[in-house]
C-alpha cells in the first residue's frame, strides 16, 4: 500500500456555504472528520475525491499535486512533486478517475449485476489492469476482509455488513494512495455494526494507507481513528486524539456527543486549588484541575453531575425527587457526596427525561443563569424515584471532573 500521505488546504464554496479546512493525514494514519449535518464533511470528501470544484484549494497525495499549483499530478507529465511544498508550474486538476483515491460510501454502491469478486475487480480493471490480474487482486482483497467464500454472490445475496466489506475490498483493490470512508457504518443495524467496525479496524491496521473517515458517530471515531478533526459550519473547531476531544469538548456540539455540557463563563481565573469561573446569573463554579488552554469555557461531563432533592417548600418532587450521581446510588440530600462534589446545591428544574438503553439522561436548567446540565441515572433507580419534567432538584458538581479554560 501507499508510502505517502495527504496534505490538503480545502476551500470550497457551495451557494452561501463555505468550507475552510486544512488537513494532514500521515501514511498509515486514520483521521476522523466529525461534525453535525451541514458541517461540510461531504463537501470535504467530494473535493478530495475530485467530485466537487475546489478553486483555491491545494491537495497533495503521496507527493503528487491533485489540485492547486505544482509540477504535476497523477497521469500528467512526470513522477510528481519532489515534496508537497513545491508550487511552481501550472495549476493541476486531476480527474477523479486518475486520483488513486479510494472511496467507500455509506450505501456501498455495489453493481447489482456483478458478483462480489467482479465488483472488487472493477477497481483495478478501471485502471487498466488486465482481467486475470484484476481478479487475482480481487481475491486477495476479499480474503483480507474475510469474504473469500462469498466471491460468487451478488449484492442481493449479501447482508448489509457483507456488502460494506465488499465495498472496502473494492476500494483497496485499486491500490489507493488515499482512502476516503463516508459514514461506512451508518447504514448498518446495531447488531451488525460492532462486528463490521472491528473488521474494518483490522483491515486499516494491516493496509497502512492514509485514511479519512467521515462520521457523526463518536464510537466510530474512538474505535477507528488516531486523530479527530471536528467541523462545524465549514470551519475546524477542535482537533486532537479521540480522548482529548471527547474529554475536553470545546463546543456544545462536541459536548453533546458524550452528554456533557459546555458553559461560557463571564470570567475565569486560576486559584491555588485549580480554577474558578463566574457564570451568567452570578453562579460560581470551581475546578481542582489547572486551567486549560483555549477560549474561556467550562466543560461539565455527565460524570461530574449529581442531582439531589431540595427537600424544602416548593419541592414538587418531594422525597421521590432525589436524583443520584451518574452511575451511582441516590444521594439522600444536599450534603457532600463521595468524590468531593460541591456541598451547596444549585437550584434547578428538570426539563427533560430521556431513556438511553439502561439509563436515563436527565437535563436540568438552573434558576440562576438558565444553564443546562445533563446527568445520567440508572434506569431502575430513576424509575423508583418517579423523576419527571418540572421537578425541582439541586445540582451538584464534582470539581475533580470539571474543566475550566
Amino acid at each position: 500500500m501507499s508510502e505517502g500521505g495527504l496534505s490538503a488546504r480545502l476551500r470550497v464554496a457551495r451557494g452561501s456555504f463555505a468550507l475552510e479546512l486544512d488537513l494532514d493525514v500521515a501514511p498509515g494514519e486514520v483521521v476522523a472528520l466529525l461534525g453535525p449535518n451541514g458541517a461540510g464533511k461531504s463537501s470535504a470528501l467530494g473535493a478530495l475525491a475530485g467530485l466537487l470544484p475546489a478553486d483555491g484549494s491545494r491537495v497533495v497525495v503521496d507527493g503528487h499535486v491533485l489540485d492547486g499549483y505544482g509540477r504535476d499530478g497523477y497521469g500528467l507529465d512526470g513522477p510528481g512533486l519532489d515534496g508537497p511544498g513545491a508550487d511552481d508550474g501550472p495549476a493541476a486538476r486531476v480527474p477523479a478517475r486518475d486520483r488513486r483515491v479510494g472511496t467507500v460510501f455509506q450505501d456501498h454502491r455495489l453493481f447489482p449485476h456483478l458478483t462480489a469478486l467482479e465488483n472488487v475487480a472493477f477497481g483495478p480493471r478501471s485502471r487498466g489492469v488486465p482481467a486475470r490480474a484484476a481478479r487475482e487482486l480481487a481475491q486477495v482483497e476479499l480474503r483480507r476482509v474475510g469474504l473469500a467464500s462469498l466471491a460468487g454472490r451478488r449484492p442481493s445475496e449479501l447482508s448489509g455488513g457483507q456488502s460494506q466489506r465488499v465495498a472496502v475490498a473494492r476500494a483497496l483493490a485499486a491500490d489507493p494512495r488515499l482512502l476516503l470512508l463516508d459514514e461506512p457504518l451508518a447504514a448498518l443495524d446495531a447488531e451488525q455494526r460492532p462486528a463490521v467496525r472491528t473488521a474494518l479496524a483490522d483491515v486499516l491496521q494491516e493496509v497502512r494507507v492514509a485514511t479519512l473517515l467521515v462520521t457523526h458517530d463518536p464510537v466510530d471515531a474512538v474505535a477507528l481513528a488516531d486523530r479527530v478533526v471536528v467541523l462545524e459550519g465549514g470551519v475546524v473547531v477542535q482537533r486532537g486524539t479521540p480522548t482529548e476531544v471527547l474529554t475536553d469538548p470545546h463546543t456544545s456540539y462536541v459536548a453533546s456527543l458524550t452528554g456533557a455540557t459546555v458553559w461560557t463563563p463571564t470570567e475565569s481565573s486560576a486559584t491555588s486549588l485549580g480554577a474558578r469561573a463566574l457564570l451568567p446569573g452570578g453562579l460560581t463554579v470551581s475546578s481542582t484541575r489547572p486551567p486549560a488552554d483555549g477560549p474561556a469555557r467550562v466543560s461539565v461531563p455527565v460524570e461530574a453531575v449529581t442531582l439531589v432533592g431540595l427537600g424544602g417548600p416548593g419541592d414538587e418532587a418531594g422525597d421521590a425527587g432525589r436524583a443520584g450521581q451518574s452511575g451511582q446510588a441516590w444521594d439522600d440530600g444536599p450534603g457532600e457526596p463521595a468524590g468531593g462534589a460541591l456541598h451547596v446545591p444549585i437550584p434547578a428544574r428538570v426539563v427533560s427525561v430521556e431513556q438511553r438503553l439502561s439509563r436515563l439522561a436527565v437535563t436540568v436548567v438552573t434558576d440562576q443563569g438558565s444553564l443546562s446540565a445533563v446527568a445520567e441515572l440508572p434506569l431502575a433507580t430513576a424509575d423508583g424515584a418517579r423523576l419527571r419534567r418540572g421537578d425541582r432538584v439541586g445540582l451538584l458538581l464534582e470539581p475533580e471532573r470539571v474543566t475550566i479554560a
